[in-house]
């Protein structure tokens, strides 16, 4: 990467676009650029792993392909289709107008036009504008024999079309996987990748991010709704609220004319930052209020 010269840059360039991570994060992606290897993020839901390729496609000016990966994802819904209606359609057609040569009809039948490209394909397409980032979304959601292909095609970076040949890309796309650690991934595809573990982001650095993705709040707004959501953490939670839920709520705040936090005002918003009922009936009363006032305290400490 021409652009990317060292760590500062791979931090400047995504600060650019409204994502603030750390150096240890920053290197791994410089690593990751700078080596051609695809990159494993693991994490908790809503820490930014799937906004940092955005980022990173934004800011390299690349074209972001995703897959998003769910229970039965097969090889081919990720690599392609023949279009088939628009194939039968041909058929007819050639044989109502007595063109059916079979041979001239098969290649017209398997040619580009019928041709659907997922995501793998896409990736592997040359773009003008440079090697496009491929974003393989919560990997988890797959199964074993999926894992086994994309094993192979991240190896080698081809895919093989049994009427076309093997298309093998030009220049391998910038992989970027997530996963949310739902079960573990096996240790072959991670050991083709530079790993790292996206945590909950340090009160400092929440505060960076809010101030870059929700800039029209009011400094002391900001400080109470990231004190408060990092107290919510260390609750006893199903589903801890993540870094997306912080800017949710931000701006679910500043819609409101918000100007502090009050047990009053987190019962009404808790749907911004607490998706599970459960979690949200533990909040109302009292708790939302003890929570409020250790956040505080820790801010007038600090």
């Amino acid at each position: 990467m021409a652009d990317i010269t060292d760590i500062d840059a791979v931090q400047g360039l995504l600060a650019g676009e409204g994502y603030i991570c750390g150096r240890p994060l920053a290197t791994v992606v410089f690593l990751a650029l700078r080596l051609g290897r695809p990159l494993f993020l693991e994490g908790e839901a809503g820490v930014g792993k799937t906004e940092i390729a955005k980022a990173l496609a934004a800011g390299l000016d690349r074209r972001l392909i995703r897959l998003q990966c769910y229970e039965g994802l097969d090889a081919a819904t990720a690599v392609y289709e023949w279009n088939f209606p628009a194939q039968m359609v041909a058929i007819r057609t050639a044989e109502a107008t007595h063109q059916a040569d079979r041979r001239q009809l098969t290649a017209e039948l398997f040619s580009d036009e019928f041709l659907i490209e997922r995501p793998l394909l896409q990736a592997l397409r040359p773009d003008a504008r440079g090697a496009p980032v491929l974003l393989i979304d919560e990997l988890d959601r797959t199964d074993a024999p999926f894992e086994a292909f994309l094993l192979e095609a991240l190896s080698d970076f081809q895919v093989t079309i049994p009427e076309r040949g093997t298309i093998k890309a030009e220049a391998p796309p910038i992989v970027i996987l997530t996963s949310n650690r739902t079960r573990e991934v096996h240790d072959a595809l991670k050991r083709r990748c530079l790993y790292h573990w996206v945590d909950y982001p340090d009160f400092p650095r929440e505060m960076e991010i809010l101030r870059a993705r929700a800039p029209e709040a009011e400094a002391s707004l900001s400080r109470e709704v990231v004190a408060f959501v990092q107290q919510l953490r260390s609750e006893d939670l199903f589903k801890k609220p993540g870094v997306a839920e912080t800017i949710d709520w931000a701006k679910c705040l500043l819609a409101l004319d918000v100007i502090a936090l009050s047990p009053e005002v987190i019962a009404d918003t808790l749907g911004a930052i607490l998706k599970y009922q459960d979690d949200i009936a533990r909040l109302h009363g009292s708790e939302a209020k003890r929570i409020l006032d250790q956040a505080k305290a820790g801010l007038e400490a600090s």
